[in-house]
């Protein structure tokens, strides 16, 4: 087990590096002066070339991207042009907005998918089977910002149920941020419950036409008890995978949501960036999103021997 995950964290690091330098020279064709961006339009010389060289711009781009990735592996991921605080303090700020949101969406997810995917498989050809397919068509095609404007004016506009927009932290106030997740979340969580079951029945249907199970089902073990004994442990091992790609997709930031919510994470981080021609903030944020989804990679890998013994771990 330690010799794969150094093996693993060996990998990630060179797959990081190279992210950085990708970034970095797309960064580069850009058009547009960052420092000016930053400055305004009332600035003299002096202040834009000292600008210049508190950032680095005035160096060679080979000498930028080495003193770039050596700050980088002590943690210092630069300085915002725009606030002119740490890249690294800046990203942690918006994280939890992030993760409650992330996390919150996937467990909505997997309440409406695991049981109605499930379901679906094991009664194949059903009404509710045919059901949980419209669902889930209907879930893929429709995008999750068209979901969170129909929230908005049903449930904020109209019913005056909900806010339409804002972020209050967990451990402020527990029940405004309650409050303020629920539309945010439903239309991530929907759009990632209709790809959610669509995996589930298929993984179960799949695994429900193995030996093992017709045999199981031979010797008269009841239907409930094959499901959850013989059929839930080995359909699971796929579901993981796409479970930790959608939380690393969502934790990596929800742009369009989180922008149409007004949410201070991750996706409106970058947008913002994006905008403003924030370079470094830009290379942190997608930096950390890349690592991020190196981290769900390994997890999953270990899941994958936990779930199945017989998936070595090399």
């Amino acid at each position: 087990m330690t010799r794969f995950v150094l093996r693993r964290l060996l990998q990630s690091a060179v797959v990081l590096l190279g992210v950085t330098l990708v970034v970095f020279l797309l960064l580069q064709l850009v058009p547009g002066d960052p420092v000016r961006v930053a400055l305004g339009t009332r600035f003299d010389q002096q202040t834009y070339d000292a600008l210049r060289e508190r950032s680095g711009l005035d160096r060679p781009l080979v000498a930028q991207y080495v003193s770039y990735v050596g700050h980088a592996l002590t943690g210092d991921l630069g300085v915002s042009f725009r606030s002119g605080q740490p890249v690294t303090t800046i990203v942690l700020e918006r994280l939890p907005a992030t993760l409650s949101l992330a996390v919150t969406a996937v467990l909505l997810a997997l309440l409406v998918a695991f049981p109605l995917g499930v379901l679906s498989a094991v009664r194949s050809g059903s009404a509710l089977d045919h059901a949980a397919r419209v669902f889930s068509q209907f879930g893929v095609s429709v995008p999750d910002f068209w979901m969170g404007i129909m929230g908005i004016l049903l449930f904020a506009g109209v019913l005056g149920w909900l806010p339409p927009s804002g972020y209050v932290a967990l451990t402020e106030d527990p029940a405004r941020w309650a409050s303020h997740v629920i539309l945010p979340a439903t239309a991530v969580g929907l759009v990632t419950a209709s790809i959610l079951t669509r995996f589930i029945r298929s993984s179960v249907l799949e695994v429900l036409s193995e030996d093992y199970v017709r045999t199981a089902e031979a010797k008269g073990l009841r239907a409930r008890v094959v499901v959850v004994r013989h059929v839930l442990r080995n359909a699971l091992i796929p579901v993981v995978t796409v479970v930790a790609v959608q939380l690393a997709s969502l934790v990596g930031g929800v742009i369009v949501i989180e922008v149409l919510f007004a949410w201070p994470g991750v996706g409106r981080l970058t947008y913002d960036a994006v905008q403003a021609r924030d370079y470094p903030v830009l290379q942190g944020a997608v930096l950390f999103v890349a690592a991020l989804f190196l981290l769900m990679n390994l997890l999953v890998d270990v899941l994958y021997a936990r779930l199945d013994p017989r998936i070595g771990l090399r």
